[in-house]
């Protein structure tokens, strides 16, 4: 930890640093896991705020009336699901180096909420198409034969679901979403597991959850005890297109 008067010194540094001669949008990889995968977006969008000013980034703020730091984050991660492959966008108006940006983050944050990489991007976030996740589900009752059974519920059209949209709640077919699905059975922890490709632009977004609700519905697993029966999803990257990974 540095002294009062090493922290005098770094600040001085710090308002030191060259100025930009317009703001520099700079990428952060990161992972969110463990007990993080809770908290919501909004409480996510606080953190990263309050761990930049403590981490005495020179991030650029907007003007006006309540100036505050521009986040801008990619595909939207829902409450209770972990990923590995996590990005937001952060401004800054003075130089500073893309691995200091990173080390001073990290000095402030956990294993759980850890930044992977640093660096200038070259694509934008509309270019995001598919993301791919890892779902474990134990649930009484689950066995071999469960595989071909989740396997048909989830690739055989129409699978009817409410989805929210910003017009309200729609029924949609969730099929057409998944582009690629593997099921298997894990005899030695009597789990099921799924590795899916889902659709990812901001126009259609399947939300892995909804695959957890289809099973409920049409194949009555998780309708037991919630201390005994549960399920994990994994983000585990997002690619564009044409399946390359989106960076």
């Amino acid at each position: 930890m540095l002294s009062q008067s090493e922290k005098l010194i770094e600040k001085k540094r710090l308002l030191n640093l060259p100025v930009l001669e317009r703001p520099m949008t700079v990428r952060l990889k990161f992972r969110k896991v463990g007990k993080l995968q809770y908290i919501s977006h909004l409480d996510l969008r606080r953190t990263f705020n309050r761990v930049i000013v403590r981490a005495c980034l020179p991030v650029w703020y907007t003007k006006g009336f309540n100036p505050h730091a521009k986040l801008v984050f990619s595909t939207p991660l829902s409450v209770g699901a972990q990923s590995v492959y996590e990005f937001l966008d952060i401004r800054i108006d003075r130089q500073m180096d893309c691995r200091e940006i990173m080390d001073r983050l990290n000095r402030e944050l956990t294993d759980e909420l850890y930044i992977l990489d640093t660096y200038l991007p070259t694509s934008d976030f509309s270019e995001i198409t598919w993301a791919s996740y890892d779902i474990e589900i134990c649930s009484k009752g689950l066995k071999e034969e469960s595989v071909g059974e989740i396997r048909r519920t989830l690739t055989e059209s129409p699978l009817l679901l409410s989805k929210k949209t910003k017009s309200g709640e729609k029924e949609i077919d969730i099929i057409p979403m998944i582009h690629s699905l593997k099921v298997s059975y894990d005899s030695m922890s009597n789990t099921v597991k799924l590795s899916a490709v889902l659709k990812a632009t901001t126009g259609e977004y399947l939300n892995p959850e909804l695959l957890i609700t289809g099973l409920k519905q049409n194949n009555q697993i998780l309708q037991g005890d919630p201390t005994e029966e549960w399920y994990t999803i994994l983000r585990t990257a997002v690619m564009k297109d044409d399946f390359s990974l989106f960076i």
